[in-house]
């Protein structure tokens, strides 16, 4: 889409919105830029954008900002059935989103990956491996770096890497990587989205405009992938821990083995890929499928996965004090995110679970927590407490605790905790309740437990 001279309503003065707001000024549009809250409560987020020629309508709803408005820009954040969002379409407004945006005016190539968990990990390891391979590269998107600031700076050579949620591709029309990957579906988000189906539509979103040259990655080991993997026009790769695939990559007797276009390579052992868990020995098998896809040579990826070490925030490891391991996994923000982080515990743990109310059922963390050796003790705190501690008494697990804040949990943790023993966060809910986000709250972990004396 041609964004010159065209008037362009950039609605939510976050980073994402500064950024595109930046963006579209580049590329000749005339911007007006929205926020509920004024400019003098905005502050610093806005310096960005001073002495740069935007239309300023803060401090108002953007329904009363609509005037000769051609296009309007929304933050992922914003539902696609939000009053103002239908009544500007009514209008005849056309409505896209900071992501579909910032595609359509960035140089380069760009790939992208989406799924319930291991998002960021993967593409903070794909994006590792296209660096290691000489491509100046951009980690983008649901990570938090927004494309649109990424674009402002990109030439036609470099490579974004997409992390995608399924707000995002509410507002995707173009939206064309050239290899996607879906990691895996479980339940989350069902407060915006309502079913699965619908959630799960969403998502598929991300390969509608692929052609034939281009390539689909699917985890073969999960079954709600199944039916999804015949509805892509692109090449098909599956990645599976447990079993051979045709084309994409697996394990054989302990080896990670890419196989494509009708030629093997063994990588490296699974037992040498540096980033802990069945999980993320998937999310490892995932960004090697998508790096094979897009030509890089297998020595870049054993390297790759022989030395990243992981990404903040998801089972992070935070200090040792009297022999107890902190671990950081604020990222564990659904059900199935903080099932991979128990079955990564080797140790008694405490765990602090809870938070802000997505409409999940935390029956099968439950069971898993049950099936463990290791899951002892759980501190609940947040909004969720009570349906944890309802479920937890339902399927007979003991060792239940109630905390008023994080501080709280931490410290009964610690007593709860002896040596030999883990503490982990991993709390199978969104933040809001309490935190900004995820990064607040797990930043606000690590300095409390860095002062434990």
């Amino acid at each position: 889409m041609d964004y010159a001279n065209k008037k362009v309503l950039v609605v939510g003065m976050a980073r994402s919105g500064v950024a595109a707001a930046q963006l579209l000024l580049k590329h000749g549009a005339h911007v007006i830029i929205n926020d509920n809250k004024t400019k003098e409560e905005l502050g610093e987020a806005l310096a960005p954008l001073a002495n740069l020629p935007v239309e300023e309508k803060l401090g108002m709803p953007a329904a009363n900002a609509f005037e000769g408005v051609d296009v309007m820009v929304i933050s992922p954040g914003i539902p696609d059935t939000a009053g103002f969002v239908v009544k500007a379409r009514e209008l005849g407004i056309h409505v896209t989103g900071e992501l579909e945006m910032a595609y359509q005016l960035a140089p380069g190539e760009m790939v992208s990956i989406t799924g319930t968990n291991g998002k960021t990990t993967t593409v903070s390891l794909l994006g590792e491996i296209f660096k290691n391979a000489g491509r100046v590269t951009h980690v983008v998107g649901n990570i938090g770096y927004p494309y649109s600031q990424a674009a402002l700076e990109a030439r036609k050579d470099d490579m974004f890497v997409c992390e995608v949620s399924s707000f995002q591709m509410e507002t995707a029309d173009e939206f064309h990587p050239k290899a996607a990957a879906l990691l895996n579906i479980t339940e989350d988000h069902l407060n915006r989205h309502g079913t699965m189906e619908e959630y799960t539509r969403v998502k598929m979103r991300m390969f509608q405009n692929q052609t034939a040259d281009d390539v689909a990655v699917f985890n073969a080991d999960d079954p709600a992938l199944e039916p999804l993997v015949s509805q892509v026009k692109g090449k098909v790769m599956l990645f599976s821990r447990k079993k051979e695939v045709e084309q994409g990559a697996f394990v054989r007797d302990g080896q990670i083995v890419l196989r494509w276009n009708g030629v093997e390579k063994t990588v490296c052992g699974a037992d040498e890929v540096r980033i802990p868990g069945p999980h993320n020995l998937e999310n490892a098998l995932a960004a090697a499928c998508m790096a094979t896809a897009m030509g890089v040579p297998a020595p870049v990826i054993r390297h790759s996965l022989r030395t990243f070490k992981g990404v903040e925030h998801r089972i992070e490891f935070v200090r040792e004090l009297e022999g107890v391991r902190y671990i950081n996994d604020s990222k564990g923000t659904n059900v199935d995110s903080t099932i991979k982080a128990v079955q990564t515990m080797l140790r008694p743990t405490a765990i602090i679970l809870g938070g802000y109310d997505k409409h999940c059922d935390f029956t099968p963390l439950v069971k898993e927590m049950l099936a463990s050796p290791f899951i002892k003790e759980a501190v609940l705190i947040g909004v969720t407490a009570d349906q944890i501690e309802n479920t937890l008494k339902a399927c007979g697990f003991e060792g239940i605790h109630r905390a008023e804040t994080l501080k709280d949990a931490i410290d009964q943790c610690r007593a709860l905790a002896g040596e030999g023993w883990n503490v982990l966060l991993s709390p199978a809910c969104a933040s809001f309740d309490m935190f900004s986000d995820y990064e607040a709250r797990g930043r606000i972990f690590k300095e409390l437990v860095n002062e434990l004396k």
